[in-house]
């Protein structure tokens, strides 16, 4: 090998290690320019963070507020949403992105609602803030009194949109808060969230959440954007009744963004489902010494059967550490398989172990052999699953499980 070649070569490998090590270098300062943390939703237990406190730009994170004093005044029947809304000169005047409002024109408050979320329009905050405060600056208080009041304590709000102001300032960790109280306060409303379409005025408007699209089980919030703040997102999603709440703040592409939040939720519920699934292996087995007795209930009500309605089994789907995994996964399984379960109903059954308590979670209604195909069904769909007999003294979660 000569020289002249040598050289060439130590050249070629020069140049490639320093385009690596800049390419590293950028990664680096990128990902130390962002914040994300991530929530169990039922516990508020904090799964992961990195840069959790620092305070950024919301950007139409905003909204969620916005919404979430919203759904308060809804709730309060402050408002309603048939009520139609009057628009403001300064409403219809508001910067992109906008629903295209006239000064002068009324709106209801569910297509307000539905258009914050989907198209996250300026002008529709707007419209919210004036109609439950004399003005959007007034209403602007609302939103930190309220921030205060959930423990966003390093979250001060100056406009109802998201727009740009130096003054209005968050953390990933206050977002993750609202997040979870939005989930935690709003059930009636919350499936709002998952909208990727809606309609105004004869127009199809499309969500600005790819996440929804892209990731199984995701099921909201928020997206967000200024150059200032970057791209920003506010997220959940569920599988087999475990939730996460996730955040991630600052990043500087659109994809970006949606890469790390997707990766960071499908570890954190697959963690949670893992957790849930070594708890109920435990849980089962402190459980079999109870298995007489549940012979001896379901014989009994077996023989009752012939004397009464033959509807009196069911299917065990789960056993779960809390009552609304348990009520929330017999409600996904209902409405994911109708044909079977539309005429059943949901059986939270708490069974004390020691010093636990587990939740079974049932659906009944079934006459025996309705039961036993319903149960083929699930498990060929990887669904766990026993038929049992109907316990009378079974606690009921609701009359028809929605």
């Amino acid at each position: 090998m000569s020289d002249s070649y040598k050289k060439q070569i130590k050249y070629k490998l020069i140049v490639f290690a320093a385009i690596l090590l800049s390419n590293m270098l950028f990664c680096a300062v990128a990902d130390a320019s962002t914040s994300s943390i991530m929530l169990d939703a039922e516990t508020g237990k904090v799964l992961s963070q990195y840069n959790a406190d620092e305070q950024r730009y919301p950007a139409s994170l905003t909204k969620l507020m916005t919404l979430y004093l919203t759904f308060e005044a809804l709730d309060k029947g402050q408002l309603k949403m048939t009520d139609k809304l009057k628009v403001s000169r300064r409403a219809a005047n508001m910067e992109p992105s906008k629903l295209g409002l006239k000064a002068g024109q009324t709106i209801q408050v569910k297509q307000l609602v539905n258009a914050l979320i989907v198209k996250s329009a300026n002008d529709c905050a707007v419209v919210l803030a004036e109609s439950l405060a004399n003005t959007e600056a007034d209403f602007a208080k609302k939103m930190t009194a309220k921030a205060h009041q959930l423990g966003m304590k390093n979250t001060t709000f100056k406009n109802a949109s998201g727009l740009p102001n130096k003054q209005q300032k968050t953390t990933a960790r206050d977002m993750a808060l609202l997040g979870a109280a939005m989930y935690r306060n709003f059930p009636q409303y919350y499936n709002l969230f998952a909208q990727k379409t809606c309609f105004y005025n004869g127009r199809t408007l499309y969500t600005h959440n790819h996440v929804l699209k892209k990731f199984r089980g995701a099921d909201g919030m928020k997206t967000g954007y200024t150059r200032a703040a970057g791209y920003n997102i506010v997220t959940s999603a569920q599988r087999q009744g475990s939730r996460v709440i996730a955040v991630t703040m600052g990043h500087k592409t659109l994809k970006e963004r949606d890469t790390k939040i997707m990766s960071m939720m499908e570890r954190g519920l697959t963690k949670l489902v893992q957790n849930e699934r070594d708890k109920t292996a435990k849980m089962y087995a402190r459980l079999e010494s109870q298995s007489t007795v549940d012979d001896t209930i379901n014989q009994q009500i077996t023989t009752a059967s012939d004397e009464t309605s033959d509807k009196i089994w069911g299917i065990q789907i789960g056993a779960f550490s809390n009552y609304a995994k348990a009520r929330n996964y017999a409600l996904k399984i209902k409405r994911g398989t109708k044909q079977f379960f539309k005429d059943t109903n949901i059986s939270v059954e708490p069974v004390t172990t020691g010093s636990a308590v587990v939740y079974r979670s049932k659906l009944i209604g079934f006459a025996k052999n309705d039961a036993d195909t319903a149960c083929r069904t699930l498990k060929s769909q990887r669904q766990t699953c026993i038929v049992v007999a109907s316990n009378p003294t079974t606690h009921y979660a609701s009359a028809d499980g929605y």
